[in-house]
């Protein structure tokens, strides 16, 4: 006796094949897709040789762009300061960079942070036996009022035996601290050894390009 077919078990399978075909073409179709983009970027991946080529024109571009005289490299990640005439490499030299911490006033009107700034600058001025004119933060971070006549802010001594003023209250300077050099402890300004510091100095002019990052 042959068994009633009922129109919803016919439903089912006719369902079951499509579904099974669907999969069947969603597979097919990834598969073509991935071979595509394999395709696509082995096509677009350079070969050795060009990446050859293409290291060596940057490097000539690079060279270009160079300054033709001295110029200062700062790696604040590193702590290194490096002294370039044109593509030369004349002298490095470990330095402490900007701590990156944050002061805050007590009063709630202000706060600091001391970091280096990045970016491209030059050479302000040139000074020899620098002093030191001591800053609101100063005293605040020292637990001490803050003065209102410009001469007890000024202490000499502090920061070697030159500077370089790079802009914004910004100097490369010496250091007292030169235990600490090669870390980020400062308040922004970068320090420098003290017979790194008289080649760096002697080597700079006033236009002079210093590179930070």
């Amino acid at each position: 006796m042959m068994r009633k077919v009922m129109p919803w078990a016919v439903f089912g399978l006719f369902g079951a094949f499509l579904l099974a075909g669907t999969v069947v073409i969603f597979l097919r179709d990834g598969r073509i897709r991935a071979e595509r983009r394999a395709f696509t970027e082995a096509r677009n991946t350079p070969s050795l040789a060009e990446l050859k080529l293409q290291n060596k024109t940057l490097t000539v571009q690079m060279g270009r762009l160079a300054p033709s005289g001295a110029w200062i490299i700062i790696d604040t990640g590193r702590n290194i300061l490096t002294l370039r005439r044109g593509e030369a490499v004349v002298r490095q030299a470990v330095i402490s960079s900007g701590s990156g911490s944050i002061l805050d006033d007590p009063a709630g009107r202000r706060s600091w942070v001391f970091d280096t700034p990045r970016g491209v600058f030059s050479v302000k001025s040139k000074i020899r036996d620098p002093y030191w004119v001591k800053p609101d933060w100063a005293f605040i971070e020292e637990n001490k009022p803050v003065p209102k006549h410009l001469d007890e802010r000024i202490e000499g001594g502090v920061l070697g035996d030159f500077a370089l003023s790079f802009g914004n209250g910004y100097f490369i300077h010496g250091t007292l601290y030169t235990r600490m050099l090669g870390r980020n402890v400062t308040h922004g300004c970068i320090r420098v050894g003290d017979a790194d510091l008289e080649a760096v100095f002697k080597a700079s002019s006033v236009g002079t390009k210093v590179f930070i990052f």
